[in-house]
């Protein structure tokens, strides 16, 4: 058979051990962003523990996630690339660039784009 502690009991000994939780209130939203998508949580409630000078937090709430408004994920277009399809194509190395830019590095697409006139 398990007991629960009381709650107070609980606060009490986390004192002790040199730790505090508290709510902080009024948190409507939480965003967590990374290099390429945000984590968003609503109507959030946020548990903070201090333990011995490092705060933890606890986040519940409702979890969706967005792209990064503004911020297109930007390809990095190799030089040999941009060579390979001003080859193919008999057009210069900035239209070539563009188009490779334009088709998010995808080497055919770049080489027909610029083959049917892109």
């Amino acid at each position: 058979m398990r007991r629960r502690m009381n709650p107070r009991n609980a606060k009490r000994m986390m004192q002790r051990m040199g730790m505090n939780m508290e709510e902080m209130p009024d948190v409507q939203e939480v965003i967590f962003r990374t290099s390429d998508k945000e984590i968003v949580v609503e109507n959030a409630q946020v548990a903070v523990l201090d333990m011995q000078g490092q705060k933890i937090f606890q986040v519940t709430g409702e979890v969706s996630e967005r792209a990064l408004e503004g911020q297109a994920a930007k390809v990095t277009i190799p030089e040999e690339d941009v060579q390979l399809v001003a080859d193919q194509t008999g057009k210069s190395l900035e239209d070539a660039k563009r188009a490779l830019e334009t088709s998010d590095g995808d080497l055919a697409k770049a080489i027909l784009l610029l083959q049917t006139g892109g």
